[in-house]
């Protein structure tokens, strides 16, 4: 499952993945992330929260790209992701470096409290 929210007044988008992601969930929440997006301006921050995940295989590349190409093209300025175990990273740096030609700020943490802090910061 993926749950994403947004928060307009601190110019904030948060999502959380939990538990086993496909390919196909991630297509879906694009639509959401579009209608998401629409509440932010150009300079807002991303939080990703993979915590709860349990698996996201490398077929998911593909579309965790895409998802990443929409958030660039929306003007994103920092994200934060929360990776507490680093084999449940499908190479997100790498992702990154194709789909983000902004080059917004990334920054990696091993638990919320550092991401929250990080974020807000």
């Amino acid at each position: 499952m993926i749950l994403a929210t947004t928060n307009k007044l601190r110019q904030v988008m948060a999502v959380v993945y939990l538990g086993d992601i496909r390919p196909a969930e991630l297509k879906q929440s694009r639509e959401e992330f579009k209608v998401l997006l629409t509440e932010l301006k150009p300079g807002f921050r991303l939080l990703v929260n993979m915590t709860y995940l349990d698996s996201m295989g490398l077929e998911c590349r593909t579309e965790v790209g895409r998802n990443m190409d929409l958030v660039s093209q929306h003007g994103v300025g920092r994200l934060v992701y929360v990776i507490p175990d680093p084999t449940k990273d499908i190479g997100m740096n790498i992702l990154a470096f194709f789909h983000y030609p902004n080059h917004p700020q990334i920054i990696h943490c091993k638990n919320l409290a550092e991401g929250m802090e990080k974020l807000l910061a």
